[in-house]
């Protein structure tokens, strides 16, 4: 077993800290979308330089340099839209430079692996814990070449980072790069510059406590009416007192609107974003705000009733209900989802089989999920897996991040914990220890099942292998062992079960008699029984 990893320890996943709900402005008329977009346009103008400046400034950056910019925004707009600009400006050039050390990892790996099967003979075969040499001196040549590559891309890279250098695109790079694959996007020019346009456009504003309803430049009432403070060049489409816009759409949040009503009639700080979905010429406005940090319930106490594990794969999850001594109840449970097609299809099937699992362990009775802390950033990589492509776009295509981000959110609503547990060596276990056994005439276990069962144990603290079955009759003490687990910090759990009489084993009878003459046995017994069985939380004296 020295060839193992060591396993990380399980823990209760933080809850979620923030919120946003979404409604839609509807019935604007043709003066309110005008307004919007000129007020869109007009900030993003200023984004974008602030950007510009921000990028320039690269490790020079400071509490000045930001002051100075923030002042320079504030004649061209207001000293609140300035400080949103700026922070929006200052997040995403942070968020620019973790993606640059990502990839910076990223090439690490590829450039390591690639130095290691380059060392190995030609034909060396590997192990399941470390790849194997080339298969010909052709792809050793082509290997090598894409290592000198690797080493230009890592050192420039390298260079960027340490010049504080970032790339930064406004409006995306994945919608700019389709600028030049208009006709396999099925774009026209002026419908993907609407996009753009809309993509550049900054229409948000931060929240502000103390302040009227949560928020002075996008300000919406308890009974649903929204207003924006114009910026200075623009006050003179203004329909209101001291500069403001009242647009004719009326909000009503559906979900969490009285959560919502309740922050906004306190002048709790509410945050706000307008934005144009081109593809259905609808605009939207998006609410969210911080919740205060609540500490996690131990993890004893997210346990106490249960647990159900949880399987995440390309197609489904697979979950099994456990009770808390990890023995599993009832049959497995499989939700499916498909991940092909558009990214708004994959999200909503996400969400959809999530629902269905949550409402599931509701009605078990259970207070928490186990689920596999998955992590495939350093996995995806060509370097690793070679020419299994499709393993490797299986791996790519699950969407691990937005499936923690759903799963801890939905759950937090439901009065669910969630899990995390290490996920090595889950499957291989489970179905060495818990497929075969529970396979029946009336139920079927897959590999994938007896996986979301070792989860569950390893989230409730036992260790993944099944108990043993007593010993048949005639042997030991006529089948005199417990078959209840007990906990895993129990007295004796491991233990040998305690003699059924006061006296030791082989010693004399309390009386000093022997109450009946020894007879001759058939069975052989060199020395005591040495195997171990698992007690119950009983504790013995004597």
């Amino acid at each position: 077993m020295g060839g193992l990893r060591k396993l990380t320890a399980s823990f209760v996943v933080p809850g979620p800290c923030g919120v946003a709900i979404r409604d839609r402005l509807k019935h604007l008329t043709s003066q309110d979308e005008g307004v919007l977009r000129a007020v869109g346009e007009h900030q993003g103008a200023l984004a974008s330089r602030d950007l510009k400046a921000r990028c320039a400034d690269r490790h020079d950056h400071s509490t000045d340099t930001w002051a100075a910019r923030k002042r320079e925004l504030t004649a061209l707009s207001s000293s609140r839209i300035a400080g949103a600009i700026t922070k929006a400006t200052h997040d995403q050039w942070a968020l620019a430079r973790r993606c640059q050390a990502a990839h910076i990892r990223k090439l690490e790996a590829g450039i390591s692996m690639l130095r290691h099967r380059l060392s190995l003979p030609i034909g060396e075969k590997g192990t399941k814990r470390a790849a194997g040499g080339y298969r010909s001196k052709s792809e050793w040549f082509r290997k090598s070449r894409r290592l000198a590559a690797l080493e230009d891309r890592h050192a420039a890279a390298v260079a960027e980072w340490q010049a504080g250098r970032v790339r930064v695109v406004r409006g995306g790079k994945r919608l700019l790069s389709t600028r030049h694959h208009l006709a396999q996007a099925e774009l026209t020019e002026e419908r993907w510059r609407e996009r753009w346009d809309a993509e550049r456009w900054f229409l948000a504003a931060d929240g502000e406590s103390g302040k009227r309803f949560g928020n002075e430049t996008i300000r919406v009432t308890p009974d649903g009416e929204v207003s924006i403070k114009l910026p200075a060049p623009l006050a003179h489409l203004a329909n209101a007192q001291h500069g403001r816009y009242i647009l004719t759409s009326r909000i009503a949040f559906a979900h969490r609107g009285q959560e919502w009503a309740d922050r906004i009639e306190a002048n709790r700080a509410v945050a706000y974003r307008i934005h144009l979905d081109v593809d259905r010429g609808r605009w939207y406005l998006t609410a969210s705000w911080q919740r205060p940090v609540v500490k996690t319930v131990p993890l004893a106490t997210a346990c106490a009733r249960g647990m159900i594990g949880v399987d995440t794969n390309a197609d489904h999850f697979a979950a099994y209900r456990l009770d808390r001594h990890g023995n599993p109840i009832g049959d497995p449970h499989r939700f499916a989802y498909d991940l092909s097609g558009t990214a708004d299809h994959r999200d909503a099937q996400i969400r959809h089989a999530l629902t269905r699992l949550i409402h599931w362990a509701g009605q078990a009775g259970v207070t928490a999920i186990g689920i596999e802390d998955l992590d495939f950033t350093t996995e995806k990589t060509r370097e690793k897996h070679g020419r299994k492509k499709r393993f490797r776009q299986l791996i790519s295509g699950m969407p691990t991040g937005k499936l923690k981000a759903r799963l801890v959110s939905m759950a937090a609503e439901h009065g669910l914990s969630i899990v995390a547990v290490d996920p090595a060596y889950t499957s291989m276990w489970g179905a060495q220890h818990w497929q075969k056994p529970l396979v029946t005439s009336h139920r079927t276990m897959s590999r994938h099942d007896a996986a979301s069962i070792a989860i569950g144990r390893r989230a409730l603290g036992h260790p993944v292998r099944r108990r043993t079955a007593p010993p048949p009759h005639d042997r030991s003490d006529r089948a005199g062992h417990r078959t209840v687990q007990a906990g895993p910090d129990a007295r004796g759990r491991e233990g040998t079960r305690p003699p059924a009489t006061d006296r030791p084993p082989g010693g004399p009878s309390p009386s000093g008699m022997r109450k009946r003459e020894p007879s001759a046995s058939n069975t052989v017994r060199d020395a005591p029984s040495t195997q171990q069985w698992v007690q119950d939380s009983l504790t013995h004296t004597g």
